[in-house]
């Protein structure tokens, strides 16, 4: 058997947690370091930026400004504004990735697998035909073929128009 390294997820798995008074989305919320934290776009109520740990190469999120835990949290102009970055983001990733299709989706709750339960946030992870294959069932591994800074490039450049 033939063994296929992914080195940067250890980083992530090792790494230790410190227990911080904000959240990740919100630090990066607050952060000017966009390139650094993959963030693609920022309007008015939220942002979206890159995951650094895909499901699959593009795959996105759009994260609120306000920390809040589900879409009650936010207001009816903040959900529409959300909900209208998820309709940009997928139109960005089709002329820059031209996917088959795409997986949206919202993990509300720990037991729900959301990784980040206090701050809502929604996946945008585009599908190719064929891109279900052995690896992450026999060797537990994705392969995303393109580096996140290329892609986080390529999608800044298409949300800027």
């Amino acid at each position: 058997m033939e063994s296929l390294h992914a080195p940067w997820r250890i980083e992530y798995i090792l790494a230790r947690k410190p227990e911080l008074k904000e959240g990740l989305f919100a630090r990066i919320a607050q952060s000017s370091d966009d390139e650094v934290n993959l963030v693609v776009v920022r309007d008015r109520t939220c942002y979206a930026l890159l995951n650094r740990y895909p499901y699959n190469g593009g795959h996105l999120m759009v994260v609120p400004y306000k920390e809040a835990a589900d879409l009650n949290g936010l207001t009816d102009a903040e959900g529409a504004d959300l909900w209208k970055l998820v309709r940009r983001c997928i139109n960005a990733l089709t002329a820059v990735m031209k996917p088959d299709g795409f997986n949206v989706g919202i993990n509300l709750g720990k037991v729900a697998g959301a990784g980040i339960a206090e701050h809502l946030h929604i996946h945008i992870v585009p599908r190719w035909n064929g891109d279900t294959n052995f690896m992450p069932v026999i060797a537990d591994t994705g392969v995303v073929p393109d580096a996140l800074s290329a892609i986080a490039a390529k999608l800044r450049g298409e949300l800027a128009k």
